[in-house]
Protein backbone atom coordinates (compact mmCIF):
# COMPACT_ATOMS: atom_id res chain seq x y z
CA UNK A 1 0.00 0.00 0.00
CA UNK A 2 2.82 2.42 0.84
CA UNK A 3 4.40 1.85 -2.59
CA UNK A 4 1.14 2.79 -4.31
CA UNK A 5 0.81 5.89 -2.10
CA UNK A 6 4.40 6.89 -2.88
CA UNK A 7 3.86 6.38 -6.60
CA UNK A 8 0.59 8.34 -6.73
CA UNK A 9 1.84 11.10 -4.42
CA UNK A 10 5.03 11.73 -6.35
CA UNK A 11 3.29 11.27 -9.70
CA UNK A 12 1.01 14.13 -8.62
CA UNK A 13 4.07 16.19 -7.72
CA UNK A 14 5.62 15.41 -11.10
CA UNK A 15 2.41 16.30 -12.96
CA UNK A 16 1.77 19.64 -11.28
CA UNK A 17 5.19 21.07 -10.44
CA UNK A 18 5.86 23.59 -13.17
CA UNK A 19 9.00 25.66 -12.90
CA UNK A 20 11.43 23.13 -11.53
CA UNK A 21 12.29 21.69 -8.18
CA UNK A 22 12.08 24.78 -5.99
CA UNK A 23 8.56 25.49 -7.19
CA UNK A 24 7.70 21.85 -6.43
CA UNK A 25 8.80 22.03 -2.79
CA UNK A 26 5.41 23.46 -1.75
CA UNK A 27 3.59 20.58 -3.45
CA UNK A 28 6.02 18.00 -2.04
CA UNK A 29 5.45 19.49 1.42
CA UNK A 30 1.68 19.17 0.98
CA UNK A 31 1.90 15.53 -0.19
CA UNK A 32 4.38 14.46 2.50
CA UNK A 33 2.54 16.14 5.36
CA UNK A 34 -0.92 14.96 4.20
CA UNK A 35 0.30 11.33 4.25
CA UNK A 36 2.11 11.89 7.59
CA UNK A 37 5.31 10.51 6.08
CA UNK A 38 7.45 13.09 7.91
CA UNK A 39 7.11 15.87 10.43
CA UNK A 40 7.48 19.51 9.39
CA UNK A 41 10.90 19.72 11.09
CA UNK A 42 12.20 16.53 9.49
CA UNK A 43 10.97 17.70 6.08
CA UNK A 44 12.82 21.01 6.52
CA UNK A 45 16.04 19.11 7.28
CA UNK A 46 15.54 16.85 4.26
CA UNK A 47 14.91 19.88 2.04
CA UNK A 48 18.18 21.43 3.24
CA UNK A 49 20.10 18.21 2.60
CA UNK A 50 18.44 17.68 -0.80
CA UNK A 51 19.26 21.25 -1.76
CA UNK A 52 22.91 20.86 -0.89
CA UNK A 53 23.47 17.53 -2.65
CA UNK A 54 24.08 17.17 -6.38
CA UNK A 55 21.09 16.71 -8.62
CA UNK A 56 17.62 18.21 -8.96
CA UNK A 57 16.04 18.93 -5.59
CA UNK A 58 12.71 17.37 -6.59
CA UNK A 59 14.40 14.08 -7.51
CA UNK A 60 16.56 14.15 -4.39
CA UNK A 61 13.51 14.73 -2.19
CA UNK A 62 11.50 11.97 -3.87
CA UNK A 63 14.39 9.51 -3.58
CA UNK A 64 15.09 10.32 0.05
CA UNK A 65 11.44 10.30 1.18
CA UNK A 66 10.76 7.11 -0.79
CA UNK A 67 13.73 5.41 0.84
CA UNK A 68 12.61 6.47 4.31
CA UNK A 69 9.13 5.07 3.73
CA UNK A 70 9.84 1.84 1.81
CA UNK A 71 13.57 1.34 1.40
CA UNK A 72 15.17 0.93 -2.02
CA UNK A 73 11.90 -0.02 -3.80
CA UNK A 74 10.25 3.12 -2.38
CA UNK A 75 13.18 5.29 -3.47
CA UNK A 76 13.13 3.89 -7.00
CA UNK A 77 9.35 4.14 -7.33
CA UNK A 78 9.09 7.68 -5.94
CA UNK A 79 11.93 8.84 -8.19
CA UNK A 80 10.39 7.19 -11.26
CA UNK A 81 6.97 8.70 -10.46
CA UNK A 82 8.30 12.23 -10.03
CA UNK A 83 10.24 12.27 -13.32
CA UNK A 84 7.75 10.32 -15.48
CA UNK A 85 5.41 13.25 -16.28
CA UNK A 86 8.26 15.61 -17.17
CA UNK A 87 9.83 12.97 -19.40
CA UNK A 88 6.56 12.42 -21.28
CA UNK A 89 5.78 16.14 -21.52
CA UNK A 90 9.26 16.97 -22.85
CA UNK A 91 8.94 14.31 -25.53
CA UNK A 92 5.66 15.82 -26.73
CA UNK A 93 6.80 19.45 -26.38
CA UNK A 94 10.01 18.94 -28.28
CA UNK A 95 8.03 17.53 -31.17
CA UNK A 96 5.84 20.66 -31.28
CA UNK A 97 8.16 23.39 -30.05
CA UNK A 98 9.26 24.81 -33.38
CA UNK A 99 5.73 24.95 -34.72
CA UNK A 100 4.12 26.82 -31.79
CA UNK A 101 6.80 28.96 -30.13
CA UNK A 102 6.08 31.95 -32.36
CA UNK A 103 2.39 31.89 -31.42
CA UNK A 104 1.48 34.92 -29.23
CA UNK A 105 -0.93 32.81 -27.14
CA UNK A 106 1.82 30.34 -26.30
CA UNK A 107 4.23 33.18 -25.45
CA UNK A 108 1.59 34.77 -23.18
CA UNK A 109 0.94 31.45 -21.43
CA UNK A 110 4.68 31.00 -20.80
CA UNK A 111 4.87 34.51 -19.32
CA UNK A 112 1.98 33.66 -16.99
CA UNK A 113 3.68 30.45 -15.93
CA UNK A 114 6.86 32.36 -15.08
CA UNK A 115 4.91 34.64 -12.74
CA UNK A 116 3.30 31.61 -11.10
CA UNK A 117 6.67 29.94 -10.54
CA UNK A 118 8.09 33.10 -8.94
CA UNK A 119 5.12 33.20 -6.57
CA UNK A 120 5.51 29.52 -5.65
CA UNK A 121 9.23 29.90 -4.96
CA UNK A 122 8.62 33.03 -2.86
CA UNK A 123 5.83 31.33 -0.88
CA UNK A 124 8.03 28.29 -0.23
CA UNK A 125 10.94 30.48 0.87
CA UNK A 126 8.73 32.45 3.26
CA UNK A 127 7.23 29.25 4.68
CA UNK A 128 10.71 27.80 5.24
CA UNK A 129 11.79 31.07 6.87
CA UNK A 130 8.77 30.94 9.17
CA UNK A 131 9.27 27.28 10.11
CA UNK A 132 13.03 27.77 10.61
CA UNK A 133 12.82 30.90 12.76
CA UNK A 134 9.76 29.99 14.84
CA UNK A 135 10.48 27.06 17.11
CA UNK A 136 7.71 26.00 19.48
CA UNK A 137 5.77 29.20 18.83
CA UNK A 138 8.61 31.51 19.90
CA UNK A 139 11.11 33.34 17.75
CA UNK A 140 14.49 31.60 17.38
CA UNK A 141 16.77 34.63 17.38
CA UNK A 142 19.83 32.58 16.48
CA UNK A 143 18.17 31.18 13.34
CA UNK A 144 16.80 34.61 12.40
CA UNK A 145 20.21 36.29 12.82
CA UNK A 146 21.95 33.53 10.87
CA UNK A 147 19.37 33.87 8.07
CA UNK A 148 19.85 37.64 7.95
CA UNK A 149 23.65 37.30 7.92
CA UNK A 150 23.51 34.78 5.08
CA UNK A 151 21.07 37.01 3.17
CA UNK A 152 23.43 39.94 3.68
CA UNK A 153 26.36 37.89 2.41
CA UNK A 154 24.39 36.77 -0.63
CA UNK A 155 23.03 40.19 -1.61
CA UNK A 156 26.15 42.12 -0.55
CA UNK A 157 28.64 39.96 -2.40
CA UNK A 158 27.93 41.20 -5.93
CA UNK A 159 28.22 44.95 -5.23
CA UNK A 160 31.51 44.44 -3.39
CA UNK A 161 33.19 41.83 -5.60
CA UNK A 162 31.47 42.69 -8.93
CA UNK A 163 30.34 39.09 -9.48
CA UNK A 164 27.66 36.83 -8.10
CA UNK A 165 28.31 34.52 -5.17
CA UNK A 166 28.29 30.89 -6.22
CA UNK A 167 25.48 28.83 -4.66
CA UNK A 168 28.11 26.22 -3.77
CA UNK A 169 30.10 28.84 -1.86
CA UNK A 170 26.95 30.03 -0.06
CA UNK A 171 26.10 26.46 0.95
CA UNK A 172 29.65 26.03 2.29
CA UNK A 173 29.46 29.33 4.18
CA UNK A 174 26.07 28.31 5.59
CA UNK A 175 27.42 24.97 6.78
CA UNK A 176 30.44 26.55 8.46
CA UNK A 177 28.40 29.32 10.11
CA UNK A 178 25.74 26.84 11.24
CA UNK A 179 28.35 24.52 12.72
CA UNK A 180 30.11 27.37 14.53
CA UNK A 181 26.97 29.11 15.80
CA UNK A 182 25.06 26.01 16.89
CA UNK A 183 28.03 24.24 18.44
CA UNK A 184 28.70 27.10 20.87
Amino acid sequence: MILLELFLGFLRVGCFSFGGGYAAVALIREVVLSHNWLTEDMLSYIIAVSESTPGPIMVNLATYIGSLQAGVPGALLATFAVVLPAFCIILVLMAMLRRFMGNPWVAAAMTGLKACVIGLILATGLEMLRSNCLLGGSLDWTALCLTLVLGGIYFGFQPVFKRKLSPIALIGISAVLGAVVYSL
